[in-house]
């Protein structure tokens, strides 16, 4: 939390009371997260090579994919680290959003971090079984949601969009809820993204979005004027989700053709569950279906392609 130990100082000097503005720590976490995906990078794929640590490919899939077997993959834990740090110097660490959204985030990262490991020891494809895996991110997802409904006083009315009049209180079957939009929009992304790392670009785009919906709920004025929900503190999610589009900006650097780095589970179900998490707290649950219109439509392929290849 630097930006409080400069804000401190803003008695002696004027000039450090910019820090208190939350969008110029948004700017800066910006550059700060970006510099250090970008500068970590090399490191970091060296790391991967000498671990051996490679991406494995499906036997049954095109061939036109066996020569990427080998790529270094777990690149999504550059951008996990890319976005700690920036977070903890220039955002209020106190505030339990800020918290969730990390929880949820690094948690899913372990997640997919376990199911990655298990691909690559055991040379594979499967890694961790479905079950665990969604027993596993639903555990993380709703405990997180349940905290904030029991001990913060979190809103647990649902806010149709477009229909400003509307709204429907769940009471406690709002954790189920938002925990199968956490979980549905992870594995949502987890399958956009692949084997290339497709899920990057579109991840950006959600992210800025659920930034710029996380400031304007968060203040008080703007909220009210637009006649939207307003949550006290969601302000504080605009600088870690300009971390996560900086980090993604780094990432792909290396992940443009031809692919230095994949980003794996650890990265794609890490950035849906961000995302999810970003929806909930920002009372756009709803219309993350049209904000994560990419990820819906692979998901329904997925569904179609699997359903065609059983039949």
């Amino acid at each position: 939390m630097l930006y409080q130990l400069l804000y401190s100082y803003a008695d002696q000097l004027s000039a450090l009371n910019v820090f208190r503005y939350i969008t110029t720590r948004t700017f800066i976490a910006f550059f700060t997260s970006f510099l250090l995906c970008w500068l970590w990078g090399p490191y970091f794929i060296r790391r991967l090579v000498h671990r051996q640590i490679g991406q494995t490919i499906r036997d049954d899939g095109p061939q036109s994919h066996k020569k990427k077997a080998g790529t270094p993959t777990m690149g999504g834990g550059l951008i996990l680290l890319s976005t700690l740090l920036p977070c903890l110097l220039w955002v209020d660490m106190v505030n339990p959003l800020v918290w969730s959204v990390l929880l949820v985030t690094w948690g899913f990262g372990l997640v997919g971090y376990l199911d990655d490991w298990l691909k690559i020891s055991k040379r594979n494809t499967k890694g961790l079984s479905g079950k665990v895996r969604l027993g596993a991110e639903f555990l993380i997802s709703s405990g997180v949601i349940f905290a904030l409904v029991k001990w913060f006083g979190f809103s647990t009315v649902l806010n149709i969009p477009f229909f400003k009049n509307v709204h429907i209180d769940l009471g406690y079957f709002y954790v189920l809820f938002s925990s199968l939009v956490i979980v549905g929009t992870a594995n949502a992304v987890n399958l956009t993204d692949g084997l290339d790392g497709l899920a990057i670009v579109p991840v950006m785009i959600s992210a800025t979005t659920l930034g710029l919906f996380a400031y304007v709920t968060g203040h008080f004025s703007f909220a009210q004027y637009l006649q939207i929900p307003h949550v006290t503190g969601a302000g504080e999610l605009a600088p870690v989700a300009a971390t996560m589009v900086a980090a993604g900006m780094g990432f792909l650097w290396y992940n443009s053709y031809p692919a230095q780095v994949f980003m794996g589970d650890v990265g794609s179900l890490s950035q849906g569950g961000f995302l999810g998490i970003m929806a909930f707290l920002t009372h756009n649950e709803i219309l993350m279906l049209v904000l994560g219109g990419v990820f819906v439509v692979e998901a329904l392929s997925v569904i179609g392609q699997v359903a065609s290849f059983k039949l």
